[in-house]
Protein backbone atom coordinates (compact mmCIF):
# COMPACT_ATOMS: atom_id res chain seq x y z
CA UNK A 1 0.00 0.00 0.00
CA UNK A 2 2.77 2.67 0.97
CA UNK A 3 4.39 1.77 -2.44
CA UNK A 4 1.13 2.80 -4.29
CA UNK A 5 0.70 5.96 -2.13
CA UNK A 6 4.53 6.95 -2.92
CA UNK A 7 3.56 6.71 -7.13
CA UNK A 8 0.57 8.67 -6.43
CA UNK A 9 2.51 11.13 -4.66
CA UNK A 10 4.81 11.47 -7.40
CA UNK A 11 2.90 11.76 -9.98
CA UNK A 12 0.99 14.70 -8.17
CA UNK A 13 4.37 16.26 -7.59
CA UNK A 14 5.29 15.79 -11.05
CA UNK A 15 2.02 17.46 -12.49
CA UNK A 16 2.10 20.24 -10.00
CA UNK A 17 5.53 21.31 -11.57
CA UNK A 18 4.65 21.15 -14.78
CA UNK A 19 1.61 23.15 -14.31
CA UNK A 20 3.96 25.92 -12.03
CA UNK A 21 5.52 25.82 -15.41
CA UNK A 22 3.39 25.95 -17.74
CA UNK A 23 1.33 29.12 -15.67
CA UNK A 24 4.86 30.69 -15.47
CA UNK A 25 5.62 30.92 -18.86
CA UNK A 26 2.04 31.93 -20.00
CA UNK A 27 2.45 34.98 -17.09
CA UNK A 28 6.02 35.90 -18.17
CA UNK A 29 6.54 39.11 -18.75
CA UNK A 30 8.31 40.61 -21.67
CA UNK A 31 11.17 42.89 -21.01
CA UNK A 32 13.50 45.50 -22.93
CA UNK A 33 16.18 43.72 -22.55
CA UNK A 34 17.72 39.87 -22.04
CA UNK A 35 20.38 38.43 -21.10
CA UNK A 36 21.53 35.23 -22.36
CA UNK A 37 24.35 33.23 -19.48
CA UNK A 38 26.49 30.88 -21.31
CA UNK A 39 28.20 28.18 -18.86
CA UNK A 40 30.99 25.23 -19.81
CA UNK A 41 32.26 23.91 -22.60
CA UNK A 42 30.80 21.77 -25.70
CA UNK A 43 31.14 18.22 -25.24
CA UNK A 44 29.73 17.74 -28.83
CA UNK A 45 28.66 19.70 -31.91
CA UNK A 46 24.91 20.58 -31.79
CA UNK A 47 22.89 24.15 -31.63
CA UNK A 48 20.82 25.99 -29.99
CA UNK A 49 17.97 27.86 -31.26
CA UNK A 50 16.11 31.30 -29.80
CA UNK A 51 12.85 32.95 -30.41
CA UNK A 52 12.50 36.59 -30.27
CA UNK A 53 9.23 37.32 -29.99
CA UNK A 54 8.01 41.44 -29.79
CA UNK A 55 4.64 42.34 -27.82
CA UNK A 56 2.25 42.63 -31.47
CA UNK A 57 5.12 41.55 -33.15
CA UNK A 58 6.17 38.43 -35.71
CA UNK A 59 8.59 36.04 -33.80
CA UNK A 60 11.78 35.42 -34.97
CA UNK A 61 13.72 32.40 -34.78
CA UNK A 62 17.40 32.32 -34.49
CA UNK A 63 19.45 29.29 -34.60
CA UNK A 64 23.29 29.04 -33.55
CA UNK A 65 25.37 25.86 -34.86
CA UNK A 66 28.12 24.87 -31.87
CA UNK A 67 30.96 23.12 -32.92
CA UNK A 68 32.36 20.21 -30.36
CA UNK A 69 34.85 21.77 -27.77
CA UNK A 70 33.92 25.35 -28.10
CA UNK A 71 34.08 27.54 -24.60
CA UNK A 72 31.70 29.50 -23.07
CA UNK A 73 33.06 32.57 -24.99
CA UNK A 74 33.11 31.28 -28.51
CA UNK A 75 30.03 30.19 -27.73
CA UNK A 76 28.38 33.32 -26.91
CA UNK A 77 30.64 34.94 -29.93
CA UNK A 78 28.47 32.50 -32.34
CA UNK A 79 25.40 33.39 -30.60
CA UNK A 80 26.12 37.61 -31.07
CA UNK A 81 27.04 36.85 -34.45
CA UNK A 82 23.79 34.69 -35.55
CA UNK A 83 21.76 37.21 -33.99
CA UNK A 84 22.51 40.08 -35.58
CA UNK A 85 23.36 38.47 -38.95
CA UNK A 86 19.63 37.04 -38.67
CA UNK A 87 17.60 40.34 -36.11
CA UNK A 88 20.05 43.53 -38.21
CA UNK A 89 19.42 46.73 -36.84
CA UNK A 90 15.98 45.48 -35.28
CA UNK A 91 17.88 45.19 -32.27
CA UNK A 92 21.13 45.42 -30.09
CA UNK A 93 23.07 42.70 -29.61
CA UNK A 94 26.65 42.28 -27.69
CA UNK A 95 28.97 40.41 -25.65
CA UNK A 96 29.28 40.95 -22.50
CA UNK A 97 31.86 39.61 -19.92
CA UNK A 98 33.10 37.49 -21.93
CA UNK A 99 30.38 34.57 -22.14
CA UNK A 100 27.24 36.67 -21.55
CA UNK A 101 25.18 37.99 -24.10
CA UNK A 102 23.07 41.23 -24.27
CA UNK A 103 19.97 41.74 -26.19
CA UNK A 104 18.16 45.17 -25.91
CA UNK A 105 15.46 46.44 -28.11
CA UNK A 106 16.06 50.35 -29.59
CA UNK A 107 14.07 53.49 -27.78
CA UNK A 108 10.24 52.94 -28.48
CA UNK A 109 10.24 49.78 -30.19
CA UNK A 110 8.10 47.14 -28.16
CA UNK A 111 9.44 45.03 -25.68
CA UNK A 112 10.23 41.20 -26.26
CA UNK A 113 10.03 37.82 -24.81
CA UNK A 114 13.28 35.70 -25.79
CA UNK A 115 13.56 31.90 -25.11
CA UNK A 116 15.00 28.89 -25.97
CA UNK A 117 13.14 26.67 -28.35
CA UNK A 118 16.24 24.04 -28.89
CA UNK A 119 19.43 23.06 -27.45
CA UNK A 120 21.15 20.22 -28.59
CA UNK A 121 25.32 20.81 -27.89
CA UNK A 122 26.22 18.66 -24.91
CA UNK A 123 27.89 19.88 -21.72
CA UNK A 124 27.23 23.76 -22.85
CA UNK A 125 24.39 25.62 -20.07
CA UNK A 126 22.27 28.44 -21.49
CA UNK A 127 20.45 30.62 -19.19
CA UNK A 128 18.28 33.62 -19.96
CA UNK A 129 17.28 36.85 -17.82
CA UNK A 130 15.27 39.49 -18.11
CA UNK A 131 17.26 43.31 -16.84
Amino acid sequence: MRMHESRWTRKLTAVACLLLLFVGAVFAAPSNKWRIQVSSDADSDGAVSFRIAPVDGQPIDVSVPIPKGAGENRIASLIRDAMRAKLGDGYRVEVDDGEDVLVKKHMGDKNFELTITEQTAKGVRITLDRE
